[in-house]
């Protein structure tokens, strides 16, 4: 009888903490998405913020304002139930203000996540691409980040500006 029990015991917290460093892993890797980010955003002169490569692309500064009005707008609909008005583009946003924005966007981000108890990163929100999970929504908020960034490093590249060092796991 002993066994049994000492094997539900291990099984159950077995799962508890695997369920808690979804969001532990997730938050870490968010903290080195920020300042990556960051340091990429630092890294290109102000007066080049408003540069784009082509008349189709955004701007530096319309890629990194898309960047943190997508955090909000992923996080603040699926972990808020809030509706979320998409905002537009700030011109007169200094470079100082436009970091400043990125890192309380992604701080207000982190702190959602971390209250949000493990169960409820398997429910179901609503999505323009069909119901995703939770779980989901943060892999896509920071595969969004990751494609947008990457674009950016492109910008810097082509302004013969060395990106920062890669921040990863």
């Amino acid at each position: 009888m002993k066994k049994p029990i000492l094997l539900l015991i291990l099984l159950v917290s077995n799962f508890i903490f695997a369920q808690v460093e979804v969001v532990s892993t997730f938050v870490e890797k968010w903290d080195n998405s920020k300042d990556y980010l960051v340091a990429v955003a630092q890294a290109i002169p102000e007066e080049k913020y408003d540069y784009k490569p082509t008349a189709r692309e955004m701007s530096f500064r319309e890629q990194l304002f898309h960047i943190q009005d997508n955090v909000n707008w992923l996080i603040i609909t699926h972990f808020s139930g809030i509706k979320y008005d998409s905002k537009e583009v700030v011109i007169g946003f200094s470079k100082a203000q436009i970091i400043l924005n990125i890192i309380a966007s992604f701080d207000a981000a982190k702190a959602r996540i971390q209250n949000t108890k493990e169960a409820e990163l398997s429910q179901k929100v609503d999505f323009f691409a069909g119901p995703k999970s939770k779980l989901q929504i943060l892999n896509v908020m920071q595969d969004h980040v990751t494609h947008h960034r990457a674009q950016i490093l492109i910008y810097l590249n082509l302004n013969q500006i060395q990106p920062p060092k890669y921040v990863g796991w």
